[in-house]
């Protein structure tokens, strides 16, 4: 009697096993074609993973590399500089404040502690009420809730000649006093942040990688979108001289200054038209 009752053969088990090694094998050994390229995206792709892998365990925070995105701490960071960061509280000196791992300038000026060629740390915060990116700058000291820290302050930083002129003093809570080692003055006096609570505070800067955070800063400019901006309103014209005053306007610029507008009349002649003023917008900038 014949072994073969007409029914197809049962499919061998280690057949599907065999054809998947053999797809490995190939993956693993092309030197060209499709199969390279697929080789090349996947390596890379686990060897971005393990290096993210590796700096989330050592910082403790994620992202744990940021991109200097203005000349606030020049010469000690430079735009387009990559930051790496650790967690706030990670790797904290003895001289930190409680509770997290900051060190202010002040007590860094008394214990030598310096980071950045600055003493204290350098932090990357970002205020709720500010908007805009996080901001990576220095820890200038630390004022308990309701000082009036405007004696503890260096008056080159100051923009008043005492305390009930500053919008943050006496100090509603307990905070940091930052400051970009490029502004003239602290963050708090120019209006670029209130005192810095600790759960603001993202991480603290350790090592600058020159040049690295350019790639960053590209992508997101490319991905930015452009911002509208309405006409200046012209307050008035005088019929008689054909003078236009224009409005006076102050903006921020990126150092935390402030940089007031010229103002200057526009001489309009008839019968001609007055050519349309040239408007532009200007995109804010990080750190850490």
């Amino acid at each position: 009697m014949s072994d073969d009752d007409g029914r197809p053969p049962s499919p061998d088990p280690r057949r599907g096993s065999a054809s998947d090694e053999g797809v490995l094998t190939r993956l693993r050994t092309a030197e060209e074609g499709p199969l390279l390229f697929v080789r090349e995206i996947l390596t890379s792709a686990l060897a971005v993973l393990a290096v993210g892998l590796l700096l989330f365990a050592v910082s403790g925070v994620w992202p744990p590399m940021v991109a200097v995105e203005s000349g606030s701490m020049e010469p000690h960071m430079h735009k387009g500089d990559l930051v790496f960061i650790t967690g706030p509280e990670r790797y904290a000196p003895d001289s930190a404040v409680e509770g997290t791992a900051v060190v202010t300038a002040e007590t860094g000026s008394e214990v030598d502690y310096r980071k950045f060629g600055g003493p204290g740390s350098v932090i990357v915060y970002d205020d709720p009420g500010a908007g805009g990116p996080p901001i990576i700058h220095r820890a200038m000291f630390w004022v308990d809730e309701g000082e009036n820290w405007y004696d503890r302050a260096n008056p080159e930083y100051m923009a008043a000649d005492n305390c009930r002129e500053l919008a943050n003093c006496p100090a509603e809570y307990a905070g940091f006093i930052t400051k970009g080692d490029n502004n003239p003055r602290y963050d708090q006096v120019s209006g670029i942040a209130d005192p810095v609570r600790p759960e603001w505070v993202q991480g603290v800067a350790r090592i600058r990688i020159p040049l690295l955070g350019w790639v960053r800063l590209t992508l997101a400019n490319s991905m930015a979108t452009t911002t509208q901006v309405a006409p200046a309103p012209v307050e008035y014209v005088d019929v008689t001289t054909m003078e236009t005053a224009a409005p006076d306007v102050s903006t921020t610029n990126a150092a935390g200054g402030d940089a007031p507008a010229t103002t200057a009349p526009l001489q309009v002649e008839p019968p001609e038209l007055s050519e349309p003023s040239e408007t532009s917008a200007r995109a804010d900038a990080l750190a850490a």
